[in-house]
Protein backbone atom coordinates (compact mmCIF):
# COMPACT_ATOMS: atom_id res chain seq x y z
CA UNK A 1 0.00 0.00 0.00
CA UNK A 2 1.61 3.72 -0.97
CA UNK A 3 1.88 6.27 1.87
CA UNK A 4 -0.84 8.89 1.14
CA UNK A 5 0.82 11.65 -0.51
CA UNK A 6 1.21 14.82 1.80
CA UNK A 7 -0.42 18.04 1.04
CA UNK A 8 2.22 19.13 -1.40
CA UNK A 9 2.83 16.38 -3.42
CA UNK A 10 -1.43 16.33 -3.98
CA UNK A 11 -1.55 19.99 -5.15
CA UNK A 12 1.15 19.57 -7.32
CA UNK A 13 -0.06 16.36 -9.18
CA UNK A 14 -3.54 18.06 -9.16
CA UNK A 15 -2.22 21.46 -10.72
CA UNK A 16 -0.47 19.85 -13.27
CA UNK A 17 -3.80 17.83 -13.98
CA UNK A 18 -5.61 21.09 -14.18
CA UNK A 19 -2.49 22.12 -17.06
CA UNK A 20 -4.90 21.42 -19.16
CA UNK A 21 -7.76 23.15 -18.48
CA UNK A 22 -5.58 26.12 -17.85
CA UNK A 23 -5.25 27.98 -21.42
CA UNK A 24 -4.97 31.45 -19.74
CA UNK A 25 -1.88 30.38 -17.90
CA UNK A 26 -2.85 32.23 -14.94
CA UNK A 27 -1.43 30.81 -11.29
CA UNK A 28 -2.87 27.92 -9.74
CA UNK A 29 -3.18 28.11 -6.38
CA UNK A 30 -5.61 26.79 -3.86
CA UNK A 31 -7.73 29.84 -4.08
CA UNK A 32 -7.93 29.36 -8.32
CA UNK A 33 -11.50 29.44 -8.99
CA UNK A 34 -12.49 25.74 -11.03
CA UNK A 35 -15.13 27.65 -13.21
CA UNK A 36 -14.38 31.03 -13.21
CA UNK A 37 -10.54 31.74 -13.40
CA UNK A 38 -10.41 27.62 -15.22
CA UNK A 39 -13.31 27.51 -17.20
CA UNK A 40 -14.12 24.23 -15.92
CA UNK A 41 -17.63 23.24 -16.72
CA UNK A 42 -18.99 19.67 -15.58
CA UNK A 43 -18.01 17.85 -18.56
CA UNK A 44 -14.58 18.82 -17.71
CA UNK A 45 -14.64 18.35 -13.92
CA UNK A 46 -15.72 14.70 -14.35
CA UNK A 47 -13.20 13.97 -16.95
CA UNK A 48 -11.11 15.58 -14.61
CA UNK A 49 -12.46 13.68 -11.84
CA UNK A 50 -12.35 10.35 -13.10
CA UNK A 51 -7.99 11.01 -13.97
CA UNK A 52 -7.77 11.96 -10.17
CA UNK A 53 -9.80 8.53 -9.53
CA UNK A 54 -7.68 6.51 -11.64
CA UNK A 55 -4.48 8.01 -10.00
CA UNK A 56 -4.91 7.18 -6.64
CA UNK A 57 -7.86 4.15 -7.36
CA UNK A 58 -10.82 6.16 -6.19
CA UNK A 59 -14.33 6.47 -6.46
CA UNK A 60 -14.89 10.46 -5.72
CA UNK A 61 -19.22 10.31 -4.93
CA UNK A 62 -20.82 12.83 -7.73
CA UNK A 63 -22.30 14.90 -4.91
CA UNK A 64 -19.13 15.76 -3.55
CA UNK A 65 -17.71 17.20 -7.10
CA UNK A 66 -20.74 19.26 -7.56
CA UNK A 67 -19.92 20.96 -4.60
CA UNK A 68 -16.43 22.00 -5.46
CA UNK A 69 -15.53 25.87 -6.41
CA UNK A 70 -11.70 25.96 -5.56
CA UNK A 71 -8.58 23.87 -6.30
CA UNK A 72 -8.31 23.69 -2.16
CA UNK A 73 -11.77 22.37 -2.28
CA UNK A 74 -10.59 20.00 -4.84
CA UNK A 75 -7.27 18.93 -2.85
CA UNK A 76 -8.92 19.13 0.18
CA UNK A 77 -11.63 16.08 -0.95
CA UNK A 78 -9.09 14.05 -3.01
CA UNK A 79 -7.10 13.61 0.64
CA UNK A 80 -10.20 12.93 2.41
CA UNK A 81 -11.27 10.30 0.09
CA UNK A 82 -7.50 9.07 0.19
CA UNK A 83 -7.30 8.71 3.82
CA UNK A 84 -11.11 7.15 3.97
CA UNK A 85 -9.72 5.07 1.28
CA UNK A 86 -6.57 3.65 3.20
CA UNK A 87 -8.41 3.73 6.66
Amino acid sequence: MTAVPDEVELFSTIRALLSAHNSAGIEIRRDTDLAADLSIDSVAAMDLVMEIEERYDLDIPVNEISELRTVGDLVDLVRRQIEERRG
